[in-house]
């Protein structure tokens, strides 16, 4: 995420009390706190080395795109 400069709204004693973030900031965010979401919910399940998963996607496009 590209750092901006952010304002912070303070309370009469200056005491930061909330923070100012771009559209673009806050979208960013939401969409990282849904993937830690998904990452969480899928924490226990088995996986597979990237270069099979990799191999099986080939392999499918390959069946798909000679039909």
């Amino acid at each position: 995420m590209e750092q901006t400069t952010r304002r912070f709204l303070v309370n009469e004693s200056g005491r930061k009390t909330g923070v100012l973030l771009s559209l673009r900031e806050y979208r960013a965010l939401l969409e990282d706190l849904q993937d830690l979401a998904i990452i969480a919910e899928r924490k226990g399940e088995p996986s597979q080395p990237f270069d099979v998963v990799k191999k099986k996607l080939e392999r499918k496009w390959r069946d798909t795109s000679s039909k």
